[in-house]
């Protein structure tokens, strides 16, 4: 994959949907949740990356570095 381009105003359920390897890549960030059954579905319709990395206490700078090492380009 190359060249990806991530939109961090859409959805979680919106991105996973555009990419299926994309929780994959978010679970080994440490949103574990991604992968439970349900909560793609539920939580992830009004979820945006940057508001799971601040309820994670994630740094969102470290989630655009990751994705971008996974291919991805970033669009805030």
């Amino acid at each position: 994959m190359s060249g990806e381009r991530l939109n961090l105003n859409k959805t979680v359920y919106e991105l996973c949907s555009e990419y299926p390897e994309l929780p994959q890549v978010l679970a080994q960030l440490g949103f574990i949740d991604i992968t439970k059954p349900g909560m793609l579905n539920t939580v992830g319709r009004f979820m945006t990356l940057s508001k799971g990395a601040a309820a994670k206490k994630i740094d969102l700078e470290q989630v655009k570095t990751t994705l971008r090492d996974h291919g991805y380009e970033i669009e805030d």
